[in-house]
């Protein structure tokens, strides 16, 4: 079984394009599955059952949702392997900049939009910045010039990237990047061992641990103060 992993902030078109992808791969006879990663909710998983695509989503509620597949995702690739799936594909919910679900030596995309705004590549971090292939979306929406400045700032924080325009609309792109992400030669069975290409931050403060009153009093462990220079006494 193959395994990708699709990363990027919320609402750039995921879901649309693994839709697409998976839907070029039928055509090979390749069978693909989805586990669908979010924090408090989802409905992506019913798109994906709408289209006959096995699926199974988590829900990480008050973990960040990196974390929870990081914690998960040895027995999601074993359901893979036992629902005797040709390729596995997680999507995350993105919605941390900080962290990045993906592993060494297995395939990482992240889904990117024209229009989340010209300075969002630095923004995302390791999800971007980490990837193998960066998919760009909604370029039916912009100028040329737009769709060339955006991907020119994406290449700046990953020049390694393959850089791909989908349209998650109509597919445009779709089979180009199936063709990418399987391989027949690629055999996995589990990723016991392996490891994330960028650590995760802990985070670990006294509102992760459930502290709700505010003031120094209450704060401990890893704690951040913001630089408010002279104006403030």
């Amino acid at each position: 079984m193959n395994l990708v992993i699709f990363s990027g902030p919320p609402s750039s078109g995921k879901t649309s394009i693994i839709l697409k992808t998976i839907d070029s791969m039928k055509k090979r006879d390749i069978k693909a599955g989805v586990v669908k990663f979010d924090c408090l909710s989802t409905d992506d998983d019913i798109l994906y059952e709408k289209a006959g695509i096995p699926v199974k989503k988590g829900l990480s509620g008050a973990l960040c949702p990196d974390h929870y597949f990081a914690s998960n995702i040895e027995e999601v690739v074993q359901w893979g392997v036992k629902s005797g799936l040709d390729l596995l594909v997680t999507e995350s919910a993105g919605l941390c900049n900080r962290c990045s679900p993906y592993i060494r030596e297995i395939k990482g995309v992240c889904v990117i939009d024209n229009l989340s705004g010209i300075n969002t590549p630095k923004k995302i971090g390791p999800m971007l910045k980490a990837a193998d292939i960066v998919v760009i979306t909604k370029g039916d929406i912009v100028s040329q010039a737009e769709r060339e400045v955006f991907s020119s700032r994406v290449n700046s924080v990953n020049p390694k990237a393959t850089i791909m325009h989908i349209n998650g609309l109509t597919g445009q792109g779709a089979y180009e990047l199936s063709t990418l992400l399987y391989d027949e030669d690629s055999q996995l069975e589990t990723v016991q061992g392996m490891e994330l290409r960028y650590p995760m931050p802990s985070a670990l403060c006294s509102y992760c641990l459930g502290e709700t009153r505010i003031g120094e009093a209450y704060q401990m462990g890893n704690v951040r103060k913001i630089e408010l220079g002279d104006d403030y006494a």
